[in-house]
């Protein structure tokens, strides 16, 4: 229902946005306090750069993978209005340009979890 009008999908991002970067903050502040320290805070953040979220943030990462890829696994998880969704969304090229870091997500659960690892292995203790 979201993607049914821009208008509807709008009204739903003005409500919901500001209110997850409200979350965000908290957590963050939350996780800051612990002793020890994490090494990083992980938040997903779908539509981050749509959203301009991602100031919000130290670092980001774009996972992004082949548009036939992202097609069937979107299918695969019943998500109807593909189209909708994706025209929604940033081309991947721009996402990636705008992120701090690169993971493409072409192959397997293991190869991206490997991934995904390499770049924690890049972020310092803070």
């Amino acid at each position: 229902m979201a993607f049914a009008t821009p208008e509807d999908r709008e009204w739903l991002e003005r409500l919901l946005w500001p209110r997850v970067a409200e979350r965000v903050a908290a957590w963050r502040a939350q996780v800051a306090d612990e002793e020890p320290p994490p090494r990083a805070a992980v938040v997903e953040t779908p539509l981050l750069f749509e959203a301009g979220m991602e100031r919000i943030y130290d670092a980001t990462i774009a996972v992004i993978a082949d548009e036939a890829v992202r097609r069937e696994r979107a299918a695969a998880r019943g998500h109807h209005a593909v189209d909708e969704r994706a025209a929604r969304q940033l081309p991947q090229e721009e996402k990636a340009a705008r992120a701090t870091y690169v993971v493409v997500n072409s192959g397997t659960v293991d190869e991206l979890s490997l991934a995904l690892s390499r770049v924690l292995e890049k972020l310092k203790v803070r």
